[in-house]
């Protein structure tokens, strides 16, 4: 005999500037939207870029609590982890938040808010999913990328085996709150990382966003906020749209329609051992699989290097060396990135590449020789300033 169930899951994804502003009740309301009678109990976990380069941010912290007292309340000392790549390439900075989360006394009703960039989102919402098999995440991002993609998704996890999320789970987050002041702390570098994934989902799902992203360039290159909040309210929204309305919010298919260019990023991001951004690699990963499309005459060149253009206009490399590297056979490392894609997939090859801005298909299989072609039309054009291309 056969037995279904089905579960409605939803989360709010709000915007604000000065989340720990004690006349701001958002954080405190969210989390209390369930259950307003309750007095919740949290535990901070803090990316250490984000410690160190925000002011005075445990003051804040505590202050607001301290304001917010009738409804929150910390349950241990906020707990500062490793920033950056590095917090999900050791499986151990996952067990050990578990052990914090153990000491502090959490149970499912508490929470888990977790302010940082989007590895660290991944590393603190993968344990407070496997904590008491689930334990609520509330999710502050803090980069451009985690507000405009990461942080709003329902994934998250860990680096192992060299491959990227090998272990991680689906894991809606309670909620998401995206302050635009978190951003005035970055490194321009940081600030623009992000900007690929919102080119990359208006490339599948808006013109609209990427005319506007090409009209703002030269403000997006360099690092200012103002030019960024639309695209990354946008972006945020666009994704969160394709979670609720795709039919497969959990991946339980082969197709993943928002990870255009991801298969080479992220052999990308391994074989550089991360000093290659992810942000950064999907620009370039993106380009690739543009340059394979007009190769293949999916899409018209024209229209490829307007997106390029863009790519490179937003602050991009096109390529990067470490995308040449060979094996001892004399085999292209970047192609292995096929197979782990597949693998990540559940053994369906699907890309996603584009006919037009707004027009993306998939194909099930990839044509290595051409595949080939186009990385060194790549790295030549890398080199190479493109001609600007009229509408």
């Amino acid at each position: 005999m056969d037995y279904s169930f089905s579960l409605r899951f939803g989360f709010p994804l709000h915007f604000t500037t000065g989340v720990w502003d004690t006349g701001n009740p958002l954080f405190a309301d969210t989390l209390r939207r369930l259950e307003p009678e309750r007095r919740h109990r949290v535990l901070l976990v803090i990316d250490d870029q984000v410690a160190a380069t925000t002011a005075n941010l445990s003051r804040d912290i505590a202050a607001y609590f301290a304001a917010h007292a009738s409804s929150i309340a910390l349950a241990a000392p906020p707990v500062v982890v490793r920033g950056g790549e590095d917090a999900k390439n050791d499986l151990t900075h996952a067990l050990e938040l578990i052990g914090h989360i153990n000491r502090a006394g959490l149970d499912r009703q508490s929470f888990v808010a977790i302010l940082g960039g989007g590895a660290v989102l991944d590393m603190a919402s993968f344990a407070a999913a496997i904590a008491h098999r689930g334990i609520r995440a509330v999710r502050l991002p803090t980069t451009v990328l985690a507000q405009a993609d990461s942080g709003v998704g329902v994934k998250n996890g860990v680096n192992l085996f060299g491959k990227k999320n090998f272990a991680g789970t689906f894991a809606p987050p309670f909620a998401v709150i995206n302050d635009v002041r978190f951003l005035e702390t970055l490194e321009r570098r940081d600030r623009i990382s992000g900007v690929s994934e919102a080119i990359k989902v208006a490339l599948l799902k808006d013109p609209d966003l990427f005319d506007h992203i090409e009209a703002h360039a030269a403000g997006v290159a360099a690092g200012k906020i103002d030019a960024m909040s639309f695209l990354i309210r946008r972006s945020a929204e666009l994704h969160v749209a394709h979670i609720c309305g795709s039919g497969d919010p959990f991946e339980l298919g082969s197709a993943r329609p928002l990870d255009f260019g991801h298969w080479a990023a992220h052999k990308l991001e391994s074989m550089t051992s991360h000093k290659v951004k992810h942000g950064e690699a999907v620009a370039i990963g993106m380009a690739l699989d543009l340059i394979y499309s007009v190769r293949q005459g999916f899409l018209d060149r024209a229209v490829a290097n307007r997106i390029l253009n863009l790519i490179r206009a937003t602050g991009f490399e096109l390529c990067n060396a470490a995308m040449m590297a060979k094996d001892a056979e004399g085999q292209y490392l970047l192609l292995s990135g096929l197979r782990e894609f597949r693998e990540h997939l559940g053994g369906e090859l699907h890309i996603t590449l584009l006919r037009g801005i707004g027009s993306p298909f998939e194909v099930t299989e990839m044509d290595e020789a051409t595949v080939l072609d186009s990385l060194h039309e790549l790295e030549v054009l890398g080199r190479t300033p493109l001609v600007p291309m009229t509408r």
